[in-house]
């Protein structure tokens, strides 16, 4: 029974490529040594260099462990809205921040969640930390320093906010673990008092100013207590009581019996104040502060070495198609001829 057309070429081309892949895997024995040599130097020279960036201090390392700390928060946004939050930051001497977070749309249904974000990447926030750190000299900013500086903290500190559990972090990554801890919790604290600034969380606000009447008013009773003591221990006192210095004595008295009455107004008011904020949740409040991390955080040796290690075994195979392409090539007469008429027709 004779075969049809069809089935003869199917026949041929399942034929071809037998012979195809027969070729392909020709070339690889062919230049196998040079493919090992090429992907056996590459794996020895970057485990080298990972040896090496180990070895070597952090300052001089081409390759340093980087650490990184994290400080974690919680924002309460059951309270927020685009409109309070605007009219919030504007009332609060904030309007620049409400102008700049609307024209950002981030008025428009934004939480304080958002605002926090938000806040961590403006530079009245980011020069705070550069200053506070000097950071500067620290990355060895030498053109444009306020911009240069900038950028370069915003790569290495990082805020995410988490929709689901409500939490919001601050990550500082450095060489230093000791340094990027210290970085983390003063960020995590001055964006606390940011918000304090802000007036968002207004029980914070008044605790802080009960907090410097009733230390005020402290101080004012021993001042006034040792003015009455010292006035007593005088020698016109005990020998002329009809003096002023009674009279001086007995003003003092009054004022001392009044400062201790405000004194125990505000204490009241202060523990009354500490049962409503104890049953209410904050709109901000600091978690978990940053630890100095005993573990890097990058980069992976071992993943660098591998991907390097692959990157060159297929390097290594295209170099040897390409040099049998051209072995081809030289070998057949008409390539070559078609290859010099083409060259002469560039040249002229």
């Amino acid at each position: 029974m004779e075969s049809s057309p069809k089935q003869e070429n199917i026949v041929q081309s399942s034929q071809d490529d037998e012979i195809s892949l027969i070729d392909l895997f020709a070339v690889l024995l062919q230049y196998k040594k040079l493919i090992i040599l090429i992907t056996a130097f590459t794996a020895a020279a970057v485990v080298l260099f990972s040896v090496l960036s180990i070895a070597l201090p952090p300052e001089k390392s081409p390759l340093p462990n980087v650490y990184t700390s994290e400080a974690l928060m919680l924002i309460n946004d059951s309270s927020s809205s685009g409109g309070s939050l605007s009219s919030l930051l504007n009332s609060s001497g904030m309007s620049g921040l409400g102008s700049l977070m609307g024209l950002s749309n981030l008025s428009k249904g934004a939480t304080f969640s958002a605002l926090a974000v938000y806040i961590a990447g403006t530079n009245t926030y980011l020069d705070a930390i550069i200053d506070k750190f000097n950071l500067t000299a620290r990355y060895k900013v030498k053109e444009f320093p306020k911009a240069a500086t900038r950028k370069a903290l915003q790569q290495n500190l990082t805020a995410d906010f988490d929709d689901k559990s409500g939490v919001f972090s601050l990550a500082f990554s450095d060489t230093d673990p000791v340094f990027a801890e210290s970085v983390a919790n003063f960020a995590a604290d001055y964006m606390e008092t940011v918000f304090t600034s802000l007036g968002i969380d207004k029980h914070k606000l008044e605790k802080k100013n009960l907090e410097e009447n009733i230390d005020m008013s402290y101080k004012q009773i021993l001042s006034l207590a040792k003015q009455i003591r010292e006035n007593e221990s005088t020698a016109s006192y005990r020998y002329n009581p009809n003096g002023s210095p009674v009279m001086e004595n007995a003003i003092r008295v009054l004022e001392l019996e009044a400062q201790e009455q405000v004194y125990k107004q505000l204490k009241t008011q202060y523990e009354l104040l500490k049962v409503q904020m104890a049953s209410e949740t904050p709109v901000f409040q600091i978690l978990e502060r940053a630890e100095v991390p005993d573990r890097k955080s990058k980069p992976s040796r071992g993943m660098l070495c591998i991907i390097a290690t692959f990157a060159a075994f297929f390097i290594a195979v295209f170099i040897a198609f390409a040099l049998n392409a051209v072995e081809n090539i030289k070998r057949d007469p008409e390539a070559v001829k078609k290859i010099s008429a083409s060259l002469k027709k560039n040249r002229t």
